[in-house]
């Protein structure tokens, strides 16, 4: 794969239940925010905390939030009747601060009238998540879907206007309105609001399993729900859309309702 990822080979071992060899392979760093993507024999069956995970010829993806410190237990029931375990503990990360002053009071709280129309919006973008498919577009690895200053990061506490705020649950990628947003990954349009209140222009792919990135703040949308997308694919502009200080791409991925970091998928350099 293209991301960052810490290479992690597991073969059986410890709470195994038999001594025969049945290797099952995580690739992604065990740390808050992070995605781990699964290999196992064909036909197997995925557990994580006791609960069935979706799996495509073996293939399975789950991820860790960012205040998670609890070990998840995996539990792959093999082809064969044999039975794989591994707790993996996720590492914990250190999240910095922003201050954001000078913003408009009205978007740090909201009116009271428009409280309505946040409510519809969310309810737009939670049915956005709801497809669960078995299509694997990750395998294909990630690239950058803009090129600009990473102005904002995953984890990070913005306190605006003062006011502590929810963490941030993006990366935040700095460009003139109307650069070019492509697909980081392939996937299938879910989403696509040229006016949401918080994030202005709207779209999300679903690259499969419930693995959806939403991009954020957008200037212009290029495709339309539905629409099969692929990497590299020119979807969408940036701009300074919704709750937005100035034009850039706020760019978030969520697996099922876990919300985790695009950073760690990407190499380390520096678009």
């Amino acid at each position: 794969m293209k991301a960052l990822l810490l290479m992690l080979t597991l073969l059986l071992a410890g709470h195994v239940s038999s001594t025969s060899a049945a290797p099952v392979r995580l690739d992604g760093e065990i740390v808050q925010g992070a995605l781990v993507f699964g290999q196992a024999p064909v036909g197997s069956r995925v557990e994580l905390d006791g609960e069935a995970l979706m799996v495509s010829e073996g293939h399975f993806v789950f991820g860790f939030g960012r205040d998670e410190t609890q070990a998840r237990e995996l539990t792959v029931f093999l082809p064969d009747g044999e039975r794989w375990q591994r707790s993996l503990q996720p590492a914990e990360r250190e999240f910095r601060i922003e201050r954001v002053d000078g913003l408009n009071q009205n978007h740090v709280t909201p009116p009271p009238e428009v409280y309505e129309r946040i409510r519809q919006d969310a309810a737009l973008t939670r049915q956005a998540r709801t497809l669960r498919d078995a299509r694997t577009d990750w395998l294909d690895g990630w690239i950058w879907p803009a090129q600009g200053r990473i102005s904002g990061v995953y984890g990070s506490q913005r306190i605006l206007n003062g006011e502590p705020r929810n963490p941030h649950w993006g990366l935040d990628i700095a460009a003139p309105t109307g650069t070019l947003v492509v697909a980081p990954a392939g996937g299938l349009v879910t989403l696509a609001e040229d006016d949401l209140y918080y994030s202005g222009g709207t779209l999300f792919i679903d690259h499969g399993h419930g693995l959806v990135s939403a991009f954020l703040h957008l200037d212009e949308l290029l495709v339309e729900v539905g629409e099969r997308v692929e990497q590299g694919q020119q979807i969408a502009r940036i701009g300074a859309t919704g709750r937005a200080t100035g034009p850039h791409l706020d760019w978030r991925i969520n697996i099922g309702p876990v919300r985790v970091d695009p950073q760690l998928l990407l190499e380390a350099a520096a678009p």
